[in-house]
């Protein structure tokens, strides 16, 4: 059985660079190869349409701009960097924003686990987030995380943070 060290926000960002993705979970250091090119198109699609809807949506939505792979800090223990983010329009930020962003979105790999995903979408849940997106490439659906609430998609992608945006995940995952 291996043990596992945790560390605080200021020990992690004390962390040398290294390629892959770092993030903070629980104090628990998680480290994630870089990502792969499929991974790396599904977000690019989804960051262009999000794009758009907010654009749509405008300033009565109340949300910030559309970040890729942003840092998002929760406390002295927890630091997450979504593949996708919108954080609100007036989200308090210094380095990285602090707390949950409205909108995270996870393109799940498979060095992802499925306990780690169930902690990371309970810390954005927790800290503000209204939805929470897990983006499934290979079984081509997207299970969709408000508060007390699941739902899973698998033709076309609606959210209620966006009302009117309307994603065909057979064009998402082509």
């Amino acid at each position: 059985m291996g043990t596992t060290t945790l560390l605080s926000f200021e020990e992690f960002e004390q962390l040398p660079d290294e390629p892959g993705k770092v993030e903070l979970l629980d104090g628990e250091l998680i480290q994630l190869p870089p990502a792969k090119r499929k991974h790396m198109e599904v977000a690019r699609r989804i960051h262009i349409l999000l794009m758009r809807a907010v654009d749509k949506a405008g300033t009565s939505a109340r949300l910030g701009e559309v970040y890729f792979e942003t840092g998002y800090k929760f406390s002295s223990r927890a630091w997450l960097q979504p593949d996708l983010s919108i954080p609100y329009r007036d989200q308090p930020a210094g380095d990285y924003f602090e707390s949950a962003p409205a909108l995270a979105v996870e393109v799940i790999s498979e060095s992802n686990s499925a306990a780690q995903m169930d902690r990371k979408v309970k810390i954005y849940l927790t800290n503000g987030s209204v939805e929470v997106w897990l983006v499934y490439p290979d079984t081509r659906c997207v299970w969709v995380f408000r508060e007390g609430h699941a739902e899973e998609f698998q033709s076309v992608l609606r959210s209620s943070l966006l009302p009117g945006l309307e994603i065909d995940l057979s064009q998402l995952f082509e």
